[in-house]
């Protein structure tokens, strides 16, 4: 099809799209009998929209939505076409939609529309999305845009002792965009970066923006197998990297995976470039100069983000610009923030989590604080110096910093509010976080990929409510629980937590497997979270459904015995998995992090356990004493990771 325009793109808009095109008309005998035209054009009802005007409520391009109206109303009259043209030809559509010649309309390459096609949404829910203005018509160029003319000398990007302005960044993005458009990339083409919290992921990831492209991230921590992976799934046409990292030659790798995909053809390096890739820098001397056709439009997909991998393989999630930015929009009403807001996130940009903090300050107007890379000392650091009002930091993160006594050492004065997520925050990390910075609010997020941010606690919720829930669902988002059997059940019942909304992404990339179980028959998403929902809407996190330890038929969630486990001085971090047994089908086997100076036993586990009255069944019957835990990006413990040691 051309334009862009997918089948799915035709059941999730279609309806809507017809509904607001539709001019019905107010047929009053004579004038229609006489062929009074004059008299039937004042009787026409002034209801439809035009193309544009429909185009700017649901997020497509007008030839997009042209195409679209036009296939639902040969589907809708496919007899009586004098009654058809009657009934569809007044309003403002017929008298204000002008004709374009073919050669201005903007056309995706075939190679740009594999990732479109992956997203379906709910003609029904899309329908309500943007009737309640839930999904809108931004893109991430517009919010630069209007930044940059509202505040253009308002500081953007803050990196170590420099600082960006809404103006700077703004010619930058402009350069590398045009760049990138003279290597023949544009529209719907998969562009894949592998680079810190720095400038060049900023401006790189707003230029693949402004050219109707789609940026996948790869984690830092990745090596070649795990990129070679992601490379050949997401089949993406350029990848932008560091030159090395850590020691490790990402460039070489980059120039080997172009000789091996044939679907990768520009390798673009940050740092020392070997002769063979590009300069990220060098795109900006020379380049093709940009025009309408390449701005993205609100329906597009904007990011191809792989899933952690904590139970499973990755798999690819398009997220479109009206799934992301509606959600940041609420969240950052919620939170508060303004344009006078300086945030920082410890969680790195290739990550759901990290990208979206860096988001909320492009919707606000607001400054980003780049941290390249965590650790506990560069971040106390960061906020001593550049004063950030928020922060968003993992569990881990702020652990980190309270055994190191680093937030007593430094100046935290300037943060009012801070996000946990990534995974749970146990309670007693939360409390002493906030005994540590009293001035600072907290809240409780709970996200996924697929979801971005599904709830979340409000800023005016005290530490009791913070520390114990992940808040009521985001604007929009509507949430139940199901047990195991498949039952919805009632308030104060644990069960899996379903979430369905205009967060929810549409679909894995090429994966129909994993969608069919990742979607319920009605629609819902299977978040693989163990929850409980209260009388108010609130959600209380109570661990994952694939880490139900299953001892002899007796099913039991090993949560909230790890948070008891954490509370004990010699237990850094502590991770209960399943371990094989022929006779009971499965045995708790605890994976746990010593504090320095410290051992442990597992009768001393047991001891502690029973201590706290805790069901010998739940014991563990194996202790494992690791250095460290395998870690998500986001330091969350990849659990499926510990299982296959046993």
């Amino acid at each position: 099809m051309p334009f862009g325009v997918t089948q799915n793109m035709i059941d999730s808009y279609g309806e809507s799209i017809y509904q607001l095109s539709l001019n019905r008309q107010r047929r009053r005998g004579d004038p229609v009998r006489l062929l009074d035209y004059d008299a039937v054009e004042e009787q026409r009802a002034d209801m439809g929209l035009t193309d544009t005007e429909i185009a700017s409520r649901v997020g497509l391009s007008v030839d997009q939505v042209r195409f679209v109206r036009v296939y639902l109303e040969r589907q809708h009259y496919r007899i009586d076409q004098h009654r058809k043209l009657f009934h569809l030809g007044g309003g403002r559509r017929w008298r204000e939609d002008k004709y374009e010649d073919p050669a201005d309309r903007i056309n995706y390459p075939e190679a740009g529309m594999r990732v479109r096609a992956a997203l379906t949404f709910n003609s029904a829910e899309v329908a309500r999305f943007l009737t309640e203005g839930l999904w809108g018509e931004a893109t991430l160029d517009t919010w630069v845009n209007q930044a940059t003319v509202s505040r253009p000398n308002a500081p953007m990007l803050i990196a170590g002792k420099h600082s960006m302005s809404y103006s700077e960044v703004h010619a930058q993005v402009g350069a590398i965009a045009s760049g990138l458009k003279g290597l023949g990339l544009g529209r719907g083409d998969v562009i894949a970066m592998q680079l810190p919290n720095t400038v060049e992921f900023v401006v790189g990831h707003l230029a693949v923006a402004r050219i109707g492209a789609v940026l996948q991230t790869i984690h830092m921590p990745y090596r070649a197998g795990d990129i070679a992976s992601l490379l050949e799934h997401s089949q993406a046409r350029a990848v932008v990297a560091l030159d090395v990292f850590r020691g490790y030659d990402l460039a070489s790798i980059m120039l080997a995976e172009r000789c091996r995909l044939s679907s990768l053809e520009e390798v673009i390096i940050v740092g020392q470039a070997p002769r063979e890739a590009r300069s990220f820098w060098s795109l900006a001397k020379s380049g093709t100069p940009l025009d309408q056709h390449d701005r993205a439009v609100a329906a597009d997909p904007c990011l191809l983000l792989y899933t952690s991998g904590t139970t499973s393989s990755p798999k690819g999630v398009p997220l479109t610009y009206q799934n992301m930015l509606g959600n940041i929009e609420a969240a950052a009403d919620e939170f508060e923030v303004t344009e006078h807001d300086r945030i920082l996130s410890a969680a790195p940009f290739s990550h759901l989590y990290g990208i979206f903090n860096f988001h909320m300050a492009l919707s606000r107007g607001a400054a980003a604080v780049l941290l390249p890379a965590f650790t506990p000392q560069d971040l106390g650091q960061a906020v001593s110096i550049h004063q950030p009002t928020m922060l968003f930091l993992g569990p881990a993160h702020a652990a980190a910093m309270l055994g190191q006594g680093l937030i007593n050492q430094r100046d935290f004065a300037s943060v009012r509010f801070s996000v946990f997520s990534g995974a749970s925050c146990p309670t007693h990390v939360l409390e002493s976080y906030q005994a540590a910075i009293p001035a600072s609010a907290v809240a409780q997020l709970w996200g996924m990929t697929e979801i971005q941010a599904g709830s979340f606690t409000r800023a005016s919720d005290p530490l009791s409510v913070a520390a114990t829930s992940a808040g009521p669902p985001a604007r929009g988002n509507e949430v139940r629980i199901r047990s195991l059997d498949g039952d919805i059940l009632l308030a104060g019942e644990e069960g899996e937590l379903e979430i369905r909304g205009p967060s929810v992404f549409g679909g894995y990339l090429d994966n129909q497997e994993a969608n069919a179980a990742a979607f319920t028959t009605d629609g819902w998403f299977r978040s693989g979270d163990l929850a409980c929902i209260d009388d108010s809407g609130y959600i209380r996190l109570t661990g994952r459904t694939k880490d139900l330890i299953n001892r002899g038929g007796v099913k039991y969630n090993p949560t909230d015995i790890e948070a008891l486990l954490m509370q004990n001085d010699a237990i850094d971090q502590a991770a209960i998995v399943a371990m094989p047994d022929p006779i009971l089908g499965e045995k708790a086997c605890c994976f746990v992090t010593l504090q320095p100076g410290f051992d442990l036993s597992l009768t001393e586990v047991c001891v502690l356990l029973e201590g706290e009255n805790i069901s010998k069944v739940k014991w563990p019957e194996r202790l494992e004493i690791v250095e460290e835990m395998p870690l998500t990006p986001t330091r969350k413990i990849i659990k499926g990771e510990l299982a296959q040691r046993l």
